[in-house]
């Protein structure tokens, strides 16, 4: 990677986007030494412009940003840094540094959810016990909050059709789960079919 630092005093912005929702977390400055250091560990490393020193994110609350992938734009002078964070990332405790009603990709945060109930399941998860009663009884309930959204569409209101339509994705995320797909898959689907 060949990052242009002369371009800016020795530092450039860096992007901390969230891997998995692609929620922008925060924004950075690194030198090069940052830069280096961040790539050794894994952990994001900034260059603190109040503090003049390297400052790795966590350091001192824990919540550390690992590391997914690195990519530079294409004037060679911004990063952006997907990561894994481990807690909120803002100092304010907020999961971002830029205020929203909350999260847009939700959605992405959920896949996880269930994925980890999947992995370490416990009696009392409602993943768990739908995952117990089978294949077709997941696709049975797809089909059942799909035909409930439908009826929610023509007839009720709109609370009701929001409550219908969250059900409907909250199901075929389980489903997807059981058939070893993902919300990627779909998006890459859709994204061939608009090409």
């Amino acid at each position: 990677m060949n990052i242009d630092f002369k371009k800016s005093d020795g530092l450039v912005p860096v992007v901390i986007q969230d891997a998995q929702t692609l929620e922008v977390l925060m924004l950075g400055y690194m030198n090069e030494e940052a830069f280096q250091k961040t790539e050794k560990e894994g952990r994001v490393t900034f260059f603190s412009r109040t503090k003049n020193r390297l400052w790795t994110k966590g350091e001192e609350s824990g919540n550390f940003l690992n590391v997914k992938s690195i990519s530079l734009d294409c004037d060679q002078d911004t990063l952006l840094i997907k990561v894994n964070p481990i807690g909120p990332t803002c100092h304010t405790g907020s999961r971002s540094c830029f205020f929203t009603d909350y999260n847009q990709n939700f959605i992405f945060q959920l896949e996880n959810i269930i994925k980890d109930r999947y992995e370490n399941p416990t009696a009392e998860s409602y993943v768990n016990k739908l995952r117990n009663k089978g294949l077709n009884k997941i696709a049975q309930k797809v089909g059942e909050e799909g035909v409930e959204t439908v009826i929610a569409a023509l007839a009720e209101t709109e609370k009701d059709l929001i409550n219908e339509s969250s059900d409907l994705v909250f199901h075929l995320l389980v489903l997807l789960k059981e058939k070893g797909l993902t919300l990627n898959d779909i998006a890459k689907n859709l994204e061939s079919r608009h090409q």
